[in-house]
C-alpha cells in the first residue's frame, strides 16, 4: 500500500488492515505484539505477528483486523522486553507504555484556503501548553487564540511535544518524536488547536529536538545503534548522521520534519541547538530537512528558523537556507541596558545605543571578531542578508530561566525603561518575538523544570545547578541554596501563567497590541529594503532610528531614551531633521497614561529636541507651520 511515511504504523481502510514498518538493522527478527484493537469483535489482546526483513535494515508487516485505536508494541529478538514503535502517532500512557494506530485523515479541516504567513508579518509568540492555561492542554489554549490575534501575534512557536517521560517538562528531552505529548490532548486536539490558529490568522510552528534524544523512556539505541554519534552533545549522546550506517538515523528525522506540517499542517520549525546536527554528508541534514518542510506546505508559506548559539549565518545561505535566526546578541546587549547586570555569557554586552543599534542594523553583534568570555571567535559576517532573517526578543525560555532564579523582565526592569525598550524591539524591521504571558506583563516566574523517575532527578538538580555556576551570584553558596527544585511539582505550578491577565484593560496589553498595530499597519516598519533604516547615538543612553520611505511624508522616526530627560538645543545629527518643508509631530508614546505613563510633552519645539526620560517616542511628518 502507499505510505504517508517510511516508517510506523498505518491504516489501510480499504484492506481493513495496518502495515507497520521499523527500522531495526542489527535485529534479524521483530514481533508486533497486539495489546488491544478497535475493531468490535476483533482479535483480542497477545496476537504476534513476525515482521519479514526487508532490505536497508528494515522489517514490516500488514497487520489484518485492525484499525484506529489499537494498542501494540514490539519485541526485539527473543528479548521479552517490549518496546513503543519508534514512529508511533501518539502514546497514550507515555514512553514506556503501548503505542495508539491513528488515522490522520479522520480529522475535518477547515483552513483550506490558509496559505500561511509573508515573512515580513510574524511576531513571534513562544508558548509551552502546559503552563499556558492551567488545564495545560490543547483545547484550553485554543480558547486563547482569539485574544492572542486581537494582541497581534501572528505566528505561534510550540516549545517541544514530542512524548518525553513524566507529566510535565519544558520538552527538550523527547523520546517518540512522532507522538504528540499525551498530557496536551489526542492528537486530534492538537489538530483542532492548528485549525483554530489558521481561523483567527495565526500561524504555528512547533520547535523540533533533532540533536539528542532525551535520558528517560529513550529506547532508540536499542532498535539501532546507528542512531548513536561517537561525539555527544552536553544534553546527550549525539544522533549520527554521516557515519556508513545512518540512512535511517537521516530518515527518521527527515520524515519527521515533514510529517507535522503535512498530518498537523504546522506552518514550519523552530530547529533546536543546530550546531550539535554535525553532519560531513554532501547534502547536510538541516538542508534535507529544511526541504522535506517545504515539500510537504504544498505551496503553503513554511517558516524555519534555527537556534546556533555560535551565531554562524551560513545556515541563513545556500545550501541550507533557514528563513531565520534567533539574534541572542540583541537579547544579550538588551538585557543589560534593562539590568544593567553584566555576568556569565552577557559578560562582553554593555547594553549601549551603539550596540542596539548595530544589531537592528547588522544582525549579529559578533560576526567574527574575538568573543573573550568563550576565549575564540564569534559569529560569521551577515552581509547581505536582510533583516527578516533574524529573530530579536527580550526574553524566551531560555534566558528567563537561566538569569536568574526565573525572574521576567516585569519584575526586574524599571516599568517605563522595559516600555521603552519593547517599542524598540516590536518597531525594529527584524521579527519580533514575544515569550508567554510578556504581552500582558506577566510577573510568574519561569522556571527550569522536569518529571523524570527517581534515579534521574539527583543529577538533574546537580546539572542545574552547576550550569546555572557560570553566573557569579548564582554560583554563590546563598544563591545555590535557594535555587528553584526543577524535580518539585511546585516549580512547574508556579510558571502557570493567569489568565484573567489576558484582557484589554490590561495596560501591558493595551500597550503590546498598540505597538503591533502600528508596526502591522505601517509599511515603514517592516520595510526590507536596507537603505530603509538608519540609526544614531544621540547621548549615553539615547538614540534613533530613522525609517526611509520612498514618499518622504512617510517616513518615521523613533527615539528612545534609556536614561534621564534628553532636551538638547542643537542635535547635529542628520536623522533628525524632518523632510523638506514639514517637521515633527507624536504619533506615538510609551509613555501614554493609558499605558502606566506620565504623559508626552511636545517633543520637536523651535529651540530644542526634549524626550522624557526612559521613554520612546514615535514621530512622524507634518507641514511645516
Amino acid at each position: 500500500m502507499p505510505r504517508r511515511l517510511p516508517i510506523g504504523a498505518e491504516i489501510d481502510e480499504a484492506a481493513r488492515s495496518v502495515h507497520v514498518r521499523v527500522w531495526a538493522p542489527t535485529h534479524e527478527k521483530v514481533t508486533f505484539v497486539l495489546e488491544g484493537s478497535s475493531a468490535p469483535g476483533g482479535p483480542g489482546r497477545g496476537r504476534e505477528v513476525t515482521l519479514a526483513r526487508e532490505p536497508g535494515g528494515y522489517h514490516a508487516a500488514t497487520i489484518p483486523d485492525i484499525g484506529a485505536g489499537a494498542r501494540y508494541r514490539f519485541r526485539l529478538g527473543d528479548d521479552p522486553r517490549l518496546h513503543a514503535d519508534p514512529a508511533s502517532r501518539f502514546q497514550p500512557e507515555g514512553p514506556f507504555g503501548p503505542s495508539e494506530v491513528v488515522d490522520p485523515s479522520r480529522f475535518a479541516w477547515t483552513d483550506a484556503a490558509w496559505r500561511g504567513i509573508e515573512p515580513e508579518r510574524h511576531v513571534l509568540y513562544e508558548l509551552h501548553p502546559g503552563t499556558f492555561t492551567p488545564e495545560g492542554t490543547w483545547a484550553a489554549a485554543a480558547a486563547a487564540l482569539p485574544y492572542l490575534a486581537d494582541v497581534g501575534i501572528t505566528t505561534i512557536e510550540l516549545m517541544p511535544i514530542g512524548e518525553f517521560d513524566g507529566g510535565a517538562g519544558w520538552g527538550y528531552d523527547g523520546v517518540n518524536l512522532f507522538a504528540p505529548f499525551h498530557p496536551y490532548g489526542r492528537p486530534d486536539d492538537l489538530r483542532a488547536f492548528v485549525d483554530r490558529a489558521h481561523a483567527v490568522g495565526i500561524a504555528v510552528i512547533l520547535d523540533v529536538v533533532y540533536n539528542h534524544f532525551g535520558p528517560s523512556g529513550n529506547s532508540m539505541f536499542e532498535w539501532s545503534p546507528y542512531y548513536r554519534a561517537a561525539r555527544a552533545t552536553e544534553w546527550g549522546e549525539a544522533i549520527d548522521f554521516d557515519g556508513p550506517h545512518c540512512a535511517g538515523s537521516r530518515e527518521y528525522f527527515i520524515a519527521n520534519a515533514g510529517y507535522w506540517i503535512d498530518e498537523y499542517h504546522l506552518d514550519g520549525l523552530r530547529i533546536d541547538a543546530t550546531q550539535a546536527i554535525n553532519d560531513s554528508s554532501d547534502e547536510h541534514v538541516i538542508g534535507a530537512i529544511a526541504r522535506r518542510a517545504r515539500e510537504a506546505g504544498r505551496g503553503r508559506r513554511i517558516f524555519l528558523v534555527g537556534e546556533n548559539e555560535p551565531q554562524d549565518a551560513a545556515l541563513l545561505r545556500p545550501p541550507i537556507e533557514l528563513d531565520a535566526l534567533w539574534n541572542d546578541d540583541y537579547h544579550h546587549t538588551a538585557r543589560v541596558a534593562l539590568t544593567g547586570v553584566i555576568d556569565g555569557y552577557l559578560h562582553d554586552y554593555r547594553g549601549t545605543p551603539q550596540e542596539l543599534i548595530s544589531a537592528i542594523k547588522r544582525g549579529f553583534l559578533y560576526q567574527g571578531q574575538l568573543y573573550p568570555w568563550q576565549s575564540q571567535g564569534r559569529g560569521t559576517p551577515t552581509r547581505g542578508l536582510a533583516r527578516t532573517r533574524f529573530v530579536n526578543y527580550l526574553e524566551n525560555h531560555d534566558q528567563v530561566a537561566n538569569l536568574g532564579f526565573g525572574e521576567r523582565l516585569a519584575t526586574l526592569a524599571d516599568p517605563a525603561t522595559l516600555r521603552a525598550m519593547t517599542a524598540l524591539t516590536l518597531l525594529a524591521p527584524q521579527p519580533p518575538m514575544l515569550f508567554q504571558g510578556q504581552e500582558a506583563g506577566s510577573t510568574r516566574p519561569w522556571y527550569f523544570f522536569v518529571d523524570h523517575c527517581e534515579d534521574l532527578r539527583e543529577p538533574v538538580r546537580k546539572g542545574r545547578a552547576e550550569f546555572l555556576a557560570q553566573f557569579a551570584r548564582l554560583a554563590t553558596y546563598e544563591a545555590q541554596a535557594v535555587l528553584p527544585d526543577p524535580c518539585d511539582e511546585a516549580t512547574r505550578r508556579a510558571c502557570v501563567l493567569d489568565p484573567a491577565a489576558r484582557t484589554p484593560s490590561n495596560p501591558a496589553v493595551r500597550f503590546h497590541r498598540d505597538l503591533l498595530r502600528l508596526r502591522r499597519d505601517d509599511p515603514a516598519f517592516t520595510d526590507p529594503r536596507p537603505e530603509a533604516l538608519d540609526g544614531a547615538v544621540l547621548a549615553e543612553r539615547t538614540l534613533a532610528l530613522r525609517y526611509f520611505q520612498p514618499d518622504p511624508l512617510r517616513d518615521r522616526l523613533l527615539l528612545v531614551n534609556l536614561g534621564p530627560t534628553f532636551a538638547q538645543g542643537a542635535v547635529p545629527e542628520p536623522l533628525i531633521a524632518a523632510p523638506a518643508g514639514t517637521t515633527w509631530r507624536l504619533l506615538w508614546s510609551s509613555e501614554d497614561p493609558a499605558y502606566g505613563g506620565h504623559g508626552t510633552p511636545a517633543p520637536v519645539g523651535r529651540e530644542r529636541l526634549a524626550i522624557p526620560a526612559r521613554s520612546a517616542i514615535l514621530l512622524a511628518p507634518e507641514a511645516a507651520p
